[in-house]
């Protein structure tokens, strides 16, 4: 009896060391990974200082100096009575429009349908499919395109010219261009964002999916109900991304503009316009005003995507 009592006053003592010593471990498991978190995200930090924060606020400070004297809001009078600002800011404008509409639309759309085949290899291969031509990226697409645009040399000159577009002029002229950027932004960038909603759909736990399906939910009505709510941040995350890109707008018009010997203007987008200020003018002032408003647009309409969506909000 002794012997047995023994026993469990000693096994008590174990059981008391071990809880004792869990809470400690808890705590050196939390710092070590609280250190591999700021070892990660330290180069991220650094690139973003060098390459983001510190020129934003160099352009930040040119944009309200001249010649090294403080102007106040001159610089930016002056971009906006400038007779291709406006124009260029509606070219953006439009731009952005349709190509984050069409984006997240058909997107959205080309994920749900691929993550609704049943069929193993006909998923991989659709989504292998979409991701080809996120491989031909920038100015090379810019290049394939450019010879399917022109329809004495295009495959596709027989659908080019249904539309009554018989010539590479014709083609781009300014009122298609909105429609040309966007198809080839949509063609390059669009697999990728497949991909990635794939592979938020494949997140959602499979016995809310289950429920669904139990509770009798046709497949609209389980991405409708189920599934778009809980992509929601998915989407804001690349409406905020295909923003950003969207209002870079630069080398696309650039290539065409050479292309067609000056039919697509050289101050097309805002970012070719801050380039002439910049590099024809002598005037980096003026350029700077440029990239700041740029700044503050892409700015607010990403707070939008971020706080519709809830992107920082956690479950």
């Amino acid at each position: 009896m002794s012997e047995t009592r023994t026993i469990l006053l000693a096994d008590a003592a174990r059981n008391g060391s071990r809880r004792r010593r869990m809470p400690k471990q808890r705590t050196s498991l939390r710092h070590r990974e609280a250190r591999f978190g700021q070892f990660f995200i330290s180069g991220y930090t650094l690139l973003l200082l060098a390459f983001g924060i510190i020129p934003a606020l160099y352009a930040l400070y040119l944009s309200f100096t001249r010649n090294g004297a403080f102007v106040g809001f001159e610089n930016f009078t002056r971009i906006f009575a400038d007779y291709r600002f406006w124009p260029a800011a509606t070219h953006v404008a439009v731009y952005i429009l349709f190509w984050l509409i069409s984006l997240i639309v058909v997107v959205v759309a080309l994920a749900l349908i691929v993550h609704a085949i049943r069929v193993r290899w006909i998923s991989a291969s659709a989504r292998f499919l979409y991701y080809i031509p996120g491989a031909i990226a920038g100015a090379s697409s810019v290049m394939l395109w450019l010879f399917l645009l022109d329809p004495t040399v295009s495959p596709v000159a027989g659908l080019l010219r249904g539309f009554g577009l018989d010539t590479l002029v014709r083609t781009v002229s300014i009122d298609n261009l909105p429609v040309i950027f966007t198809i080839i932004a949509f063609w390059t960038g669009a697999g990728s964002w497949i991909v990635i909603m794939y592979g938020a759909l494949n997140n959602i736990d499979t016995e809310v999916m289950e429920a669904a399906r139990i509770d009798g939910a046709n497949a609209v009505q389980t991405a409708w109900h189920i599934q778009l709510p809980m992509m929601t941040k998915w989407i804001s995350y690349m409406g905020v991304m295909s923003l950003a890109a969207g209002t870079q707008l630069f080398v696309e018009p650039r290539i065409l503009s050479q292309a067609t010997r000056g039919v697509v203007p050289e101050d097309y987008s805002l970012n070719q316009l801050a380039y002439l200020y910049a590099f024809r003018q002598n005037d980096f002032s003026g350029s700077a005003a440029i990239s700041i408003v740029l700044l503050a647009i892409a700015l607010i309409l990403s707070s939008i995507f971020i706080f519709r969506g809830k992107l920082f909000e956690s479950d």
